[in-house]
């Protein structure tokens, strides 16, 4: 049965690793979810092990559990291996499916730092400023309109003085679901607000029913801390959002050479560890959770000892990470296309297609971080999205699949044969544009002299003058009536 969902691009995934290095791999993960096993933070989470099985000892100020192979297979062949993500508008609906290395690319992080650009003539100015509930709005805004966006994580922290920690989650789901018809997804700040959290997303979907079917909304629960440590608050909020049964990615992100190995094997086997740990104790708690296989692995700077994104290992960690998502049957959440510097130009821009070009070859379904971020996840710029869209576009354009079918074999012939009749000899003058495949015409921000972060600085300010998506009044009736903490500004912006 066709389902309409956002196309993204199919791919004919790379495979770095072999069938035997794959299940190398795995081998190496379980033998570390035994020895040394994981740090445990959470009582429940701690009991839960217990159990089902694992081996659990003493280790100071937490506990130390053994995972055998057996809870994690049992888990394995327990969750679902096709993931589906609603969306405002359901054509805007993401269906992730393991065994389909069809790619869609979405927005990421949390930054404190909005990036304001602006010009004085040909030159561009730059303005670091807060995160606010209002630029939170903007960015979703622009990113509904986004061509090759397909799915919303929140990529501004908002700092308004008025918001808490009890009150943040409801207005930052809300400021995003208000001014995109795409999927939203987030992490959930307080525990306290999950149920108010998921209320907004029923009524936003029209329903509880419509919302289990279709949850147009998410989370990410980044449960571990490396090397291999559950952390108790995280890990709590993970065992609420899988009770719940509402999608969510288990996440982990090891720095290579800080809090993972440099080595390619050892990081890779020790994500992959942490990421199992986390499956099983969702598929232990409840069994059947939808959960996203959540790779975040990057290498640290040796001068400075901060995470890096722009570097050739970086690739070689993600791909392989997506290759044991598709080994385990789980749709993979990967990452690409972060710039390390802290303004646009050509270090982002080389930064970001060093991993644009090369993680979404491996079909992981879900990649994040693509639009917008810069000074590794610590800076949102508009303008940046808006170049990172475009060169999105032109990623997609190289993995399409040739057209080289014997069922053109004739329609070639005949194409070159008639070419060969004419008096000048050239195809251009003969056919229709585009030919049968789409031709690529010019870069899509091409200015002359202005340059791209021009064009794209004009293009974002058009896009905000662009009618917004409003939630119908009637859903924000209902929101104002059963959401509590819910902001004025918020409120504004869910009616612009």
């Amino acid at each position: 049965m066709h389902i309409n969902q956002r196309e993204g691009v199919l791919v004919d995934p790379h495979h770095r690793l072999s069938e035997d290095q794959v299940r190398l791999v795995d081998d190496v993960s379980r033998a570390l979810l035994e020895d040394p096993g994981l740090l445990c933070f959470n009582d429940e989470a701690t009991n839960i092990f217990r159990n089902a099985g694992a081996r659990v000892e003493d280790a100071g100020e937490c506990r130390r559990v053994r995972i055998h192979a057996g809870l994690v297979d049992g888990a394995l062949n327990a969750a679902p291996s096709i993931v589906t993500l609603g969306a405002r508008d359901p054509d805007n609906r993401l269906v992730l499916d393991a065994a389909e290395p069809r790619v869609r690319f979405g927005s990421g992080s949390e930054t404190n730092i909005w990036l304001e650009v602006s010009f004085d003539g040909p030159h561009p100015r730059f303005g670091q400023r807060k995160g606010s509930i209002r630029r939170l709005a903007d960015s979703a805004h622009l990113c509904d309109k986004l061509e090759h966006l397909d799915f919303f994580i929140r990529n501004v922290n908002i700092q308004d003085e008025e918001v808490t920690v009890e009150n943040k989650d409801v207005n930052k789901f809300l400021a995003s679901l208000a001014n995109i018809t795409k999927h939203v997804q987030g992490g959930l700040t307080s525990l306290s607000a999950l149920d108010d959290v998921i209320r907004l997303g029923e009524i936003v979907a029209g329903g509880k029913e419509t919302f289990e079917k279709e949850p147009v909304l998410s989370f990410i629960a980044c449960l571990v801390k490396s090397p291999l440590q559950f952390v108790d608050d995280t890990t709590a909020k993970t065992l609420a959002i899988a009770k719940r049964g509402v999608p969510l990615v288990v996440s982990s992100c090891p720095m290579a050479g800080a809090t993972g190995p440099f080595d390619e094997f050892g990081i890779v086997a020790q994500i992959n560890a942490e990421i199992l740990a986390g499956v099983t104790l969702t598929q232990l708690v409840s069994p059947g959770a939808p959960v996203l296989y959540g790779s975040v692995p990057v290498r640290t700077r040796l001068d400075n000892l901060n995470d890096m994104y722009g570097a050739p290992e970086f690739n070689h960690y993600n791909q392989d990470c997506a290759q044991m998502a598709r080994y385990y049957h789980l749709p993979c959440y990967s990452t690409a296309g972060v710039g390390d510097t802290t303004a646009p130009g050509i270090q982002a821009t080389v930064e970001k297609m060093l991993t644009l070009m090369e993680v979404p070859r491996s079909g992981a379904q879900y990649v994040h971080y693509a639009f917008g971020l810069l000074d590794r996840t610590n800076i949102f710029c508009p303008e940046q999205a808006v170049l990172d869209d475009a060169h999105i576009g032109i990623i997609k354009r190289t993995f399409e699949e040739s057209n080289v079918t014997q069922a053109r074999q004739d329609e070639v012939l005949a194409l070159v044969r008639e070419i060969m009749n004419t008096p000048h000899k050239t195809y251009v003058y003969n056919l229709p544009m585009p030919s049968y495949d789409p031709v690529y015409v010019r870069y899509p921000l091409e200015d002359g002299d202005a340059g791209a972060l021009y064009a794209a600085h004009r293009r974002y300010r058009e896009i905000l003058e662009w009618p917004r998506n409003p939630l119908p009044e009637d859903l924000q009736k209902h929101i104002r009536a059963e959401i509590p903490g819910v902001l004025p500004q918020t409120l504004q912006s869910c009616g612009d």
